[in-house]
C-alpha cells in the first residue's frame, strides 16, 4: 500500500510519477504498445501493482494499434534540407522530447507530388501517432490533408491563412520590427528588406514586422523584395536592391543565410558594410557569427520549436487538448550594424 493512494483511485499521472516515466510511456505500456524499452515497462507494471491502478474502461486513452513513432513532414524536395542548420536545430530538438516518450522520429519530405502522395498515404493510413508540419507554402494541398486527418498534427510555424488547432511559432512579426528598429536607431534612414518568401507566413510576418518599425519612425519602407532564404537568393536579392535604390543605407534580411549573401553582393558592388549599407538577419544560425563582418540578427529559439512541437504532439497523443505556443526572440548585436 502507498500512503494516502489506497483511499482512492490512482490516476495515470500517478503511475507515471511513481515509475520515473512520461504519461506517454505508462500509456503506451498500458495499451501494450510496442518500442518500449524493457526496463520502462517494468517500471510501469510495477507502478501498477504497487498502487493498484485499474483502468477506467471509459476513460480516453491511447490506441492499441499505435505505431511508437511520430513524423516530421516538410514541404521541400531536396533531401539536403535537413542538413540545413535550421531544420537540423529542429530535428535535435524533436527527437530528444520524442526520446522522452520513446517514440520514434521519421523524416519525410512533400513537395513534389510523388513526396505529397507518401504523405497522405501515411496520413490515410494512420501510420504513425502523429505528424509534425512545417515550411508549408500558401495553398499547400497538406493543410487540407491535416485538417482532414484522423491523427493529431502539429504545425511548425503557422500556415498562410486561419490558425490551425495546434502550432507552435516564434514572434516573427516582433523580431523582425525590433532588428529594424535597431537599425534606425544607428541612424539609416533609408532601410530595406529582403523579406523572403511571400507565399509563407513566415515571410509575410517579418515583412510586417519591417514596415510597422519604418511606419513608426516616420520613414517610407520600401517595396517587398522577395528571395528564398537561401544565400544566393539574398546575394541576388541584394543586387537587384542596389540597382534599383542605389540610396539605401541598411538592409533587413529575413534570415541569415539571405544576410550573408547580401553581405557578398554589397561588397563585390564595392559598398562596407556597415559603413555605407548596415546589414542585419534573422535565426541567429551559426552563419551569422562567420559573416565578415558578422551579422547583427535576431535571436530564435530552433531547437526549442522542434522541442516544444514535439511536447505538443506527446500531450495530443495522451489526449490533452494543449493551447497554440509562440516563442520570444531577442536582439543579437554585433558589427553588421
Amino acid at each position: 500500500m502507498v500512503d494516502g493512494v489506497s483511499r482512492r483511485q490512482s490516476t495515470l499521472d500517478e503511475v507515471a510519477e511513481h515509475a520515473g516515466v512520461s504519461r506517454s510511456v505508462a500509456s503506451r505500456v498500458l495499451n501494450n504498445a510496442p518500442h518500449v524499452s524493457r526496463a520502462k515497462r517494468e517500471a510501469v507494471e510495477r507502478a501498477v501493482r504497487q498502487l493498484g491502478y485499474v483502468r477506467n474502461p471509459t476513460a480516453r486513452a491511447l490506441a492499441t494499434r499505435q505505431t511508437g513513432a511520430a513524423a516530421l513532414v516538410v514541404a521541400g524536395e531536396d533531401p539536403s534540407i535537413f542538413a540545413d542548420p535550421f531544420f537540423a536545430q529542429v530535428i535535435v530538438g524533436a527527437s530528444a522530447a520524442l526520446e522522452e516518450a520513446d517514440l520514434h522520429l521519421m523524416l519525410c519530405l512533400a513537395a513534389s507530388e510523388r513526396g505529397r502522395k507518401r504523405v497522405e498515404d501515411l496520413f490515410r493510413s494512420q501510420g504513425v501517432d502523429g505528424v509534425m508540419l512545417m515550411a508549408l507554402r500558401e495553398d499547400d494541398p497538406l493543410v487540407r490533408t491535416a485538417e482532414e486527418a484522423r491523427m493529431p498534427v502539429v504545425f511548425g510555424g503557422r500556415p498562410v491563412g486561419p490558425a490551425p488547432r495546434w502550432y507552435v511559432d516564434v514572434d516573427n512579426v516582433g523580431g523582425a520590427r525590433e532588428v529594424t528598429e535597431y537599425l534606425i536607431s544607428r541612424g539609416r534612414t533609408h532601410v530595406a528588406t529582403i523579406c523572403g518568401r511571400l507565399d509563407t507566413e513566415a515571410g509575410r510576418a517579418r515583412y510586417r514586422g519591417y514596415r510597422d518599425a519604418v511606419l513608426a519612425a516616420g520613414l517610407a519602407p520600401y517595396p517587398p523584395w522577395e528571395a528564398d532564404f537561401t544565400e544566393p537568393g539574398g546575394a541576388a536579392a541584394m543586387t537587384g536592391l542596389l540597382a534599383n535604390y542605389p540610396e539605401v543605407d541598411g538592409v533587413f534580411a529575413a534570415n541569415d543565410n539571405m544576410g550573408a549573401g547580401a553581405v557578398r553582393a554589397l561588397r563585390e558592388a564595392g559598398r562596407t558594410v556597415p559603413a555605407d549599407v548596415a546589414v542585419v538577419g534573422f535565426d541567429d544560425l551559426a552563419v551569422a557569427g562567420v559573416t565578415d563582418p558578422p551579422l547583427t540578427t535576431v535571436h530564435q529559439p530552433i531547437a526549442a520549436l522542434g522541442r516544444e512541437m514535439a511536447r505538443m504532439l506527446v500531450a495530443i497523443v495522451d489526449g490533452q487538448d494543449p493551447t497554440p505556443l509562440i516563442l520570444p526572440t531577442r536582439l543579437v548585436t554585433r558589427s553588421s550594424a
